[in-house]
C-alpha cells in the first residue's frame, strides 16, 4: 500500500473515531440528563400533589382527594398519575405496578423511582408517599413513557452519523489531496531518482522545493550523486592508473625474462656466427673460387636469416602491444614458446617436451599475454631443475567449475599445464607464490613476479591456476581457460 494511501487511511480512521466516541459520550450524556430531569419533574410534582391530596384528605375527605389526582391525571399529558394502595387489599385500579419489594422504602415514607423495560419505549415509575388517616398505607405514582427521549436520542444519533460521515469525507479527501501532493509525487519522484542511481545514471537532479523532510532527502540525494559522479570519475582515474601500473609491470616481467634469455641467445648465435665468420674469412683470402662462392654466400646467408629469426622472435617478445582477443589455438602458442626458451632449458640442461599428441584446442584470449603467462610459468619449472630434469607441457579439455573464491557454474575448460622433476614446494609457500615480489631465489636472480603477472593474465581472461606440488615430489601448474566456440 502507497505512504500516502496509508496516511489518508489513518488519519481517515482517527477522525472517524474522535467522532464516534464524542458522539458516544454526549448520546450518553443527553439520555442520563433526560432522565434525571424526568425524575426531578417527578419529585417535584409528587411532593406538591401529596402535600396538597393530604390537605384535601383532612378537610374533605378521601373522595375529594382521590378525585383531586383524577382531575391532575387529566389535565397532564406526559405523565400518569394514580393513587395506589400499598396494601393486599388494593383493587386492580388501585394496585401498584411495581414489585411489593420496590416499594418497600415507600411505606416507610420514601419515594422510589424504578425504570420498567417495554417493547417499545422503557416507562419511569415515580411512587411518592401520601401520608393519610386510617390504617391504609396510599401512594401517589406518576409513570411516564420515555419514547420521546429515544425519538430525541435517534436523532441525534443521525445528526450525529450524519456530521460524522461528512467530516470524515471531507478529511479523507484533504488528506488524500495532501497526501499525493506532499507525499505521493515526491516519493515516486525520489524512487525514480534512486533508480536511475541503481542504473548507473548520476546525471538527473530532483527539483524539489519542499521544506520538509522529503525536501531535505532530495537534497541529500543530488548532493550523494554528486559525490558518487566525483568518486566515478575518481575510480576511473585510478583504474586507468592501475590498468597502465599492470601493463608497466607485465613489460618489466617480459624484460626480466628476456634477461634471462640472454646467456641462451647469445649460445645459440654463437654457432652462426662463427659459421659466417669462417665462411666470409675464406672468401677474403681468396680461399675459395669458382663454383665454391656461391655455395658459401649460400651459407653465410642462411646462418644470418637464423639469427635474424632468433632475435626477431626475443623482439617480438620483449616488445609491449595492446591487448587483443582473438580465437588462439594453444599449440601454436606452446610451439613459439618452446622454440624461444629452448636455448634457455638446453643450457640448464631441462629437456622440454610435450605431452603426448597434443589435441588442436581453441580459447578466446590474446595470444601474446598467453604466451607471456606460458613463458612465465615453464621459466619457473627449468629454474626449479638447478641440476637438470624434463618438463611436461600438457594439454587438455576437460568440464570443470570454478573454485570457490572465484565462483562461477560448472563449464568446458581446457587444462595447459606444465610438469617439471623439481624439488617441489612446501604448504607454507604455495600460499604465498601468487603474491608479488614473492620469492625463494636467492637476491638478484628472481623479481618474484613471474608467477604474479601469470596468474593476473589468466584470471583476467575467465579461467585460474591449480598448483600440485610436494617437497621433493616436483610441482604441476594447471592454467584452466574457458574453452573458446571453435
Amino acid at each position: 500500500m502507497k505512504l500516502a494511501r496509508k496516511l489518508t487511511l489513518a488519519l481517515v480512521f482517527g477522525v472517524f473515531l474522535v467522532l464516534a466516541l464524542s458522539a458516544y459520550v454526549q448520546i450518553r450524556r443527553e439520555s442520563k440528563t433526560f432522565e434525571n430531569d424526568v425524575q426531578r419533574d417527578h419529585h417535584a410534582m409528587g411532593r406538591a400533589l401529596a402535600a396538597a391530596i393530604t390537605g384535601v384528605w383532612r378537610t374533605e375527605g378521601p373522595a375529594r382527594a382521590l378525585r383531586l389526582v383524577e382531575d391532575a391525571n387529566e389535565r397532564e399529558r406526559q405523565v400518569d398519575l394514580r393513587w395506589v394502595w400499598l396494601d393486599e387489599q388494593a383493587d386492580d385500579a388501585h394496585r401498584p405496578r411495581l414489585a411489593p419489594e420496590l416499594l418497600v422504602p415507600v411505606s416507610r415514607g420514601q419515594a422510589v423511582v424504578h425504570r420498567l423495560p417495554r417493547e417499545d419505549a422503557d416507562v419511569l415509575v415515580t411512587c411518592v408517599p401520601v401520608p393519610v388517616t386510617g390504617d391504609r398505607v396510599g401512594a401517589l405514582e406518576l409513570s411516564e413513557s420515555l419514547a420521546g427521549a429515544r425519538r430525541t436520542i435517534h436523532g441525534m444519533i443521525l445528526n450525529t452519523a450524519v456530521t460524522t460521515a461528512a467530516l470524515t469525507l471531507v478529511c479523507g479527501l484533504l488528506a488524500t489531496s495532501l497526501g499525493v501532493g506532499l507525499v505521493g509525487r515526491p516519493m515516486r519522484t525520489l524512487i525514480d531518482q534512486a533508480r536511475r542511481i541503481g542504473a548507473g545514471d548520476l546525471s538527473r537532479r530532483l527539483s524539489l522545493r519542499q521544506e520538509d523532510e522529503i525536501g531535505e532527502l532530495g537534497r541529500e540525494m543530488d548532493a550523494m550523486c554528486d559525490r558518487l559522479a566525483a568518486a566515478n570519475r575518481k575510480l576511473e582515474s585510478e583504474a586507468a592508473a592501475r590498468l597502465a601500473a599492470l601493463q608497466q609491470l607485465r613489460h618489466a616481467e617480459r624484460l626480466a625474462t628476456v634477461g634471462k634469455l640472454a646467456s641462451g641467445i647469445a649460445h645459440e648465435l654463437g654457432a652462426p656466427l662463427q659459421v659466417i665468420a669462417g665462411r666470409a674469412r675464406m672468401l677474403v683470402d681468396g680461399d675459395v673460387t669458382g663454383d665454391e662462392v656461391p655455395a658459401n654466400g649460400q651459407i653465410i646467408l642462411e646462418q644470418s636469416q637464423r639469427m635474424t629469426q632468433i632475435i626477431r622472435q626475443l623482439l617480438d617478445f620483449a616488445r609491449r602491444r595492446s591487448a587483443e582477443k582473438q580465437e588462439t589455438p594453444l599449440r601454436s602458442v606452446i610451439h613459439s614458446t618452446f622454440v624461444m626458451l629452448r636455448p634457455l632449458a638446453e643450457k640448464q640442461g631441462v629437456t622440454m617436451v610435450q605431452e603426448g599428441d597434443t589435441p588442436e584446442l581453441v580459447v578466446h584470449a590474446d595470444a601474446d599475454q598467453l604466451q607471456q603467462a606460458l613463458t612465465n610459468v615453464v621459466v619457473n619449472a627449468i629454474q626449479a631443475m638447478p641440476a637438470g630434469g624434463t618438463l611436461t607441457v600438457g594439454l587438455r579439455a576437460e568440464r570443470a567449475s570454478p573454485p570457490a573464491d572465484q565462483g562461477g557454474a560448472e563449464g568446458e575448460y581446457v587444462a595447459l599445464s606444465v610438469r617439471d622433476e623439481g624439488q617441489g614446494m612446501s604448504a607454507d609457500v604455495l600460499e604465498h607464490i601468487f603474491e608479488p615480489f614473492f620469492t625463494t631465489k636467492p637476491v638478484g636472480e628472481g623479481t618474484g613476479l613471474g608467477l604474479s603477472v601469470a596468474y593476473g593474465i589468466i584470471k583476467e581472461h575467465g579461467g585460474w591456476i591449480h598448483v600440485d606440488s610436494r617437497a621433493g615430489s616436483g610441482s604441476r601448474f594447471t592454467m584452466m581457460l574457458p574453452r573458446g566456440n571453435s
